[in-house]
């Protein structure tokens, strides 16, 4: 168990904290919640950056760290409909791209094949946590909930990164057993 590792269990860990400041009316729960998933987001590329710097990249690692962001993205997401700050149908399409991207990356592995994030998978992730928080803290600009634009931009890139990724790794898709 190395410290990258660690770190991305940390995350994990955060999930039920964040949620419990979130759902739960206490004074200043929502900026504690808003802290908390922007500390997760922040170790998401630390545990990364160390990972590699360290040379400690390991398979558990692998596995762990995507499983880690989808947590806490998919938490987050599913409480602000819960709170009715976002519509359902934009999750209901992020996590579809999510399950979908998963399923084929686990497919792509099964046959010794690794699909690395592309850059687009990457845009999706930045403006995803990008839209998350603003959605937190329910960013508005002369009366516009801007938060929910920027959610809707969010969507679109991920639609399009999942459309990349499925482009990108057809051979997998297609393969024969």
């Amino acid at each position: 168990m190395n410290l990258a590792n660690k770190i991305t269990i940390s995350r994990i860990f955060l999930v039920p904290l964040f949620l419990f400041f979130l759902l739960v009316k206490i004074p200043y729960g929502n900026w504690i919640a808003t802290i908390i998933f922007i500390i997760a987001a922040l170790t998401d590329s630390l545990d990364g950056y160390i990972a590699r710097n360290r040379n400690q990249v390991t398979k558990f690692g692998k596995f762990l760290d995507p499983l880690a962001d989808k947590l806490i993205v998919t938490a987050a997401l599913v409480a602000l409909v819960e709170r009715q700050t976002i519509p359902s149908w934009l999750v209901v399409i992020i996590l579809a791209r999510e399950f979908a991207i998963t399923g084929l990356r686990a497919v792509a592995a099964s046959e010794g094949n690794i699909i690395a994030a592309s850059k687009w998978g990457k845009l999706k992730t930045v403006t995803q946590i990008i839209a998350i928080i603003a959605a937190l803290i329910e960013l508005k600009y002369k009366g516009y909930n801007i938060y929910i634009y920027i959610m809707y931009l969010a969507t679109i890139i991920t639609i399009i990164s999942g459309i990349d990724y499925i482009e990108k790794n057809r051979k997998c898709i297609n393969s024969k057993e």
